[in-house]
């Protein structure tokens, strides 16, 4: 019995280390629920979110605080992250330019619906503040405070938005980026490596029925960290 337990044992940490490490920068309550402390957050009586489940089908994901140092990562997603420092900035563009792959959800105005109020340093980042490094990648992203809500679908993307918003190509970038129908969706190509950026984070929402949201997800993961 016990040499059936270990062999059980090292074939999950077999497949476990078969899996991608993948880093996850995020005020999205995705990793832990959106509690008041931290035992409610880590309470079994949360149900998990359903993009942590589809992340850990495939990577090994890697919670982090900061982005000073990114050794030791190839993929990375920053879903509606703070605000970086110059010092991150400095770091995630050399990151990418060494070969480092990074999707990123940079939503304008998000629709995330929180149990903390505005000013709470644990809601998430209700509008996202990434001009630095979008700029030294050649993007800008615009908000368009005319357009309806609600969820829908930009032709072309098959991604489900709320409020998005539109990314423009501006001068003097270190990337090559090419933007998607719509102005959603950007891929930037520096150095040796690549940045996915998709102006919304609506897709990551928590829903009922989690498995269209799932496949959508995973797409874009492929997009982002191959080709």
């Amino acid at each position: 019995m016990l040499i059936v337990v270990g062999v059980l044992r090292w074939q999950a940490a077999r497949a476990d280390a078969a899996r991608p490490a993948l880093g996850l920068f995020t005020t999205l309550p995705i990793l832990w629920a959106e509690a008041p402390d931290v035992a409610a957050q880590l309470s079994a009586e949360a149900p998990p979110h359903w993009a942590r489940a589809a992340l850990e089908r495939r990577y090994r994901v890697k919670p982090l605080d900061t982005l000073d140092d990114l050794r030791g990562l190839r993929l990375l997603v920053l879903a509606q992250p703070r605000a970086l420092s110059a010092r991150e900035n400095v770091a995630l563009d050399a990151w990418v330019q060494g070969g480092g792959r990074v999707l990123v959800f940079a939503d304008p105005m998000l629709t995330w619906e929180s149990a903390f109020p505005i000013g709470d340093r644990r809601r998430p980042q209700d509008v996202v503040l990434l001009s630095p490094i979008l700029a030294r990648w050649g993007l800008e992203l615009t908000f368009d405070e005319s357009q309806p809500g609600g969820l829908r679908e930009i032709a072309g993307s098959a991604v489900p938005v709320n409020l998005a918003g539109q990314l423009r190509l501006r001068p003097g970038g270190v990337a090559q980026c090419r933007i998607g129908q719509g102005g959603l969706v950007a891929e930037c190509h520096a150095g040796r490596g690549k940045a996915t950026i998709v102006a919304d984070a609506a897709l990551l929402e928590p829903v009922d029925d989690p498995a269209p949201s799932a496949l959508q997800l995973q797409a874009l993961l492929d997009r982002a960290f191959t080709g």
